[in-house]
């Protein structure tokens, strides 16, 4: 029984274990390929473990798992560009957006604008936040 008297039901505890198998097994760090594989024989192992769930329902383990599995943020994007001379194209420049924030005094009400710009001083998002 879990807390508060909760008595976790069959896919939440496939779930905790798929999530304990991943992050026993090293799977995290295999390749796209032996990962697919390792799905294919993981789920295969649950299916017989807990009759109970569906089909639907291991097809929802699987993709949480691959999910779980995939990073947040690819490296790849986070390279950072090749300059123009070695590429003969012209490389794009990254541009760091400006952040303004005022910040309120004592006398004044606490509030805080943000403002986001981009390249040639365009204003992308502006926003307000107050304090109750």
């Amino acid at each position: 029984m879990g807390k508060g008297g909760y008595v976790p039901n069959a896919i939440d505890r496939a779930r905790d274990e798929l999530f304990s198998h991943i992050r026993r097994c090293g799977v995290l760090e295999a390749e796209d390929e032996q990962r697919s594989e390792w799905f294919d024989d993981t789920v295969e192992y649950l299916a017989e473990r807990y009759p109970e769930l569906t089909p639907d329902e291991l097809v929802a383990l699987r993709t949480i798992g691959e999910r779980y599995c995939a990073p947040a943020i690819s490296n790849a994007s986070r390279a950072p560009a090749a300059p123009a001379e070695e590429t003969g194209t012209e490389a794009e420049e990254s541009v760091e957006a400006p952040v303004e924030v005022a910040v309120a005094t004592v006398d004044e009400p606490a509030t805080a604008e943000v403002a986001v710009e981009v390249a040639e001083e365009e204003v992308v998002d502006t926003g307000e936040v107050s304090a109750a």
